[in-house]
Formats: structure tokens, C-alpha cells, sequence
């Protein structure tokens, strides 16, 4: 029996229809209404293969197989660069995606660890991230994930862009009562998304303790 029915499309083809989109949305023309809605159902498709549903477990063989074309199509570094293009739902998917395939592990390996270690401009782009402010808190949980990993800490602890992270903490601390002041008022309509509110919450608090910790 086949793994993926008629109905449900194999990572490779996810991998292939999310990428295509992805490069439309880079040219920013007419048809961007319609590839962002494709890359929505894309990074769905994705997730449910990774994470699973209610009714069933994720299949070992797909999340195989999507790794391996995450890797092998060079998605996982797109998906980054584009991530200011991704609508607000989207983000969070890429977010949980990215951090679901970063845990997969095999035996003692950590294939995706490995994959980053090899490619370690990956977690450079996470730390710019920091710089814009529409994605500083995806990248952030990102980047947060990765450094759990002592091969990928190293690579950051021993990078020149290490000392970048100081630099971000002191502008925190410059303008400290303005980004509390705009968080708090950030979004407060959506009162209906726990998640978002529950990061929000979890973000302002970072940044109140910074002060609690400065020299």
C-alpha cells in the first residue's frame, strides 16, 4: 500500500510546491496573493507530517523522506531568508517546523545538528534575524533551540558574531521602557491566540529582566 494517497501530496512534492511559491513571493508581484496561500498549505502539509495529527502518529518513512528533501533542496536555508515574506501564521509554523526537525534524532545522532554544522551560515542568518523586528522572536526560539546543541553552541561561541549578542542586549536595555510600553500594546486584539499572548507575555519579561541581571 502506498504511503501517500492520490488526495495527499510526498514531501517531495511539498518541498518542490513550497519552494516555487516561496520564489514568487521574493519577486513580490500580482501573483503573491496566491502563492502565500500556497505556502500556507504547504508548510500544513508539512507539519502534519512531522508532528502528526490527533488521529495518528507521525510516519517514520515521510519524516525521513522530508528531512532528507529539506536537506537535499536546500529549503531549510530559504525558509529563513524568506521568513519576513510568511504571513504571521506561517512564521509560527516555520518556527515549529524547524524546531521539530532540529530534535529528530536517529540513535545517537542528530541528523539536522549535523546538517547546521555543516552549513553553520544557518545559524548567522538566525542571529541577523534579531535586527528585524518582524521576525526577532522566530528567530529567537529558533536560535534558542539550536544552542541546546552543544556542536552548534561551539560554532556560535567561537564565532566573531558572538559579541553581537552583547550589542543587542544593551540596545534592550537603552530603550527598555518603550519596547514594554509597545509590546504591551502590540496586537491586543488578539485576545483569541493563547499562543501569541503566551509569547508575548514571555517576551516582555525577558526584557524586564534584563535589568535585574545588567552590571
Amino acid at each position: 500500500m502506498p504511503l501517500f494517497s492520490k488526495s495527499h501530496k510526498n514531501p517531495a512534492e511539498i518541498v518542490k510546491i513550497l519552494k516555487d511559491n516561496l520564489a514568487i513571493l521574493e519577486k513580490q508581484d500580482k501573483k503573491t496573493d496566491k502563492a502565500s496561500e500556497e505556502v500556507s498549505k504547504s508548510l500544513q502539509a508539512m507539519k502534519e507530517i512531522l508532528c502528526g495529527t490527533n488521529e495518528k502518529e507521525p510516519p517514520t518513512e515521510a519524516v525521513a523522506q522530508l528531512a532528507q528533501e529539506l536537506y537535499n533542496s536546500g529549503l531549510l536555508v530559504t525558509l529563513i531568508a524568506d521568513l519576513q515574506l510568511i504571513d504571521f501564521e506561517g512564521k509560527k509554523d516555520v518556527t515549529q517546523i524547524f524546531n521539530n526537525i532540529l530534535r529528530r534524532q536517529i540513535g545517537t545522532r542528530f541528523p539536522t545538528v549535523e546538517y547546521i554544522s555543516a552549513h553553520p551560515h544557518i545559524l548567522f542568518m538566525l542571529l541577523n534575524g534579531y535586527e528585524a523586528p518582524q521576525i526577532a522572536l522566530r528567530c529567537g526560539i529558533m536560535l534558542r533551540e539550536c544552542i541546546r546543541h552543544e556542536p552548534l553552541a561551539k560554532i556560535i561561541l567561537f564565532s566573531n558574531q558572538f559579541r553581537d549578542f552583547f550589542k543587542y542586549v544593551e540596545i534592550l536595555l537603552k530603550n527598555q521602557p518603550k519596547l514594554i510600553e509597545f509590546l504591551s500594546g502590540f496586537q491586543k486584539e488578539r485576545t483569541d491566540d493563547e499562543q501569541f499572548t503566551d509569547e508575548k507575555n514571555y517576551l516582555i519579561k525577558q526584557i524586564r529582566d534584563l535589568k535585574k541581571t545588567a552590571p
